[in-house]
């Protein structure tokens, strides 16, 4: 099983790859992740080059089943976040893929 990288793993890269404090790390991690999450509340699409792009969806309501007993239940509309890789970052991930086997 792979590992996961975490907002902890995120500050200790930054720590060690740029030279920063623990705390500096902390403090610019927490910033970059707050500006993604404040522009997504907002309805603005978040591109990173080379990396990808953050949008949201509007999804209507619809009705749903309960999988225990089958009854139908309606599903509010809502607002989900979605990410679409960039065609770096597939070909980078595809790349280890195969390297890996």
């Amino acid at each position: 099983m792979s590992e996961t990288l975490t907002r902890a793993g995120l500050v200790e890269a930054v720590y060690q790859e740029v030279g920063l404090s623990r705390s500096e790390s902390s403090d610019l991690v927490e910033f970059v992740l707050d500006e993604v999450c404040d522009a997504l509340v907002r309805g603005e699409t978040v591109k990173l080059s080379g990396f990808g792009t953050f949008l949201t969806r509007h999804k209507k309501q619809r009705i749903g089943r309960n999988p225990k007993t089958g009854e139908e239940v309606p599903i509010s509309p809502r607002r989900v976040v979605c990410f679409k890789p960039s065609n770096i970052l597939k070909e980078s991930v595809n790349k280890s893929s195969v390297d890996a086997a």
